[in-house]
């Protein structure tokens, strides 16, 4: 690990409900931390610290030995790696949170390779409660030595943190574990729809489900919404992840059938209704 008594300076990049408190937990921890973001009003939580604020990704680059990058999409996270990957220092680590394909975060390793700076692809599970909590679950891939180094500021909002192999590996856990929770999805629904046909009522059933051995962080997950179009921004991200995992095994492949099979249920119906109720956009993460 990196000697902390002398801190490693930070950057991130992403905001939003999932990075904005992983960058509060690095802050937090007494890492000098800048932020970029596109709206001014991102910085808002963050008047009160230490961080500063800039709008310039070179700027992020070029002061910083440890950059968290955790935006929405692969067009994302090659947008902003364009600009910031070049400005980086040698030696510095560029660590991917984003939920994204496996082969983008081998193209960023590839252009860090190019200007001495090591890729780590670090998805996360647990959501913005975990994060602010200090108890989100890494899945890393990337050299040891790149980890190692790095490690001081993942332990700020990780509880279990777990290197799976090369750049690529971890994006391919984080599929796996967003399509089984889709799946998990699929089979609670076609449950609840199993109770409706013989006349169980919806409430009850979720509640006896809830206290059995049926029971599953997918059942709790529904059981909070008021209904599946509920969930429609959480599971479209969802959706994304399944398709990903199709292209990663082969869309042929039996297991990412089986998958997508599971998740029926649930994405039909989610596509079909236009929710009204709250968005729980955490469970996906």
């Amino acid at each position: 690990m990196e000697d902390i008594s002398h801190p490693i300076s930070c950057g991130f990049i992403g905001l939003g409900s999932q990075g904005a408190p992983i960058a509060r937990r690095m802050i937090d921890a007494g890492f000098p931390t800048m932020l970029w973001a596109r709206r001014e009003a991102a910085f808002e939580p963050y008047r009160n610290t230490t961080a500063l604020f800039v709008t310039s990704l070179e700027e992020v680059g070029a002061h910083s030995d440890h950059v968290g990058i955790c935006v929405v999409n692969d067009d994302d996270v090659r947008e902003v790696c364009a600009t910031l990957i070049p400005s980086m220092r040698p030696g510095a680590r560029l660590a991917i949170h984003s939920t994204i394909h496996p082969q983008t975060c081998r193209e960023m390793e590839t252009l860090g390779a190019k200007h001495g700076v090591e890729v780590i692809d670090a998805p996360v599970s647990g959501g913005s409660p975990a994060a602010e909590a200090g108890t989100l679950t890494l899945m890393l891939g990337g050299e040891p030595a790149a980890i190692a180094k790095s490690m001081p500021v993942f332990e700020t909002f990780g509880r279990l943190i777990v290197r799976l192999g090369d750049v690529g590996a971890g994006q391919h856990v984080k599929l796996l574990n967003n399509s089984l929770l889709l799946a998990n999805l699929g089979l609670v629904e076609a449950v609840l729809n199993g109770g409706d046909k013989l006349g169980v009522d919806r409430s009850a059933l979720l509640n006896l489900l809830l206290n059995s051995s049926g029971k599953s962080f997918a059942l709790e997950v529904r059981s909070r919404m008021a209904d599946p179009g509920s969930f429609r921004h959480g599971g479209a991200l969802l959706r994304k992840d399944l398709r990903l995992l199709g292209e990663v095994l082969g869309e042929s492949d039996e297991a990412a059938k089986i998958l997508r099979d599971a998740s029926k249920p649930f994405v039909s119906v989610s596509d079909r209704i236009d929710g009204a109720a709250p968005r729980d956009e955490h469970a996906s993460e």
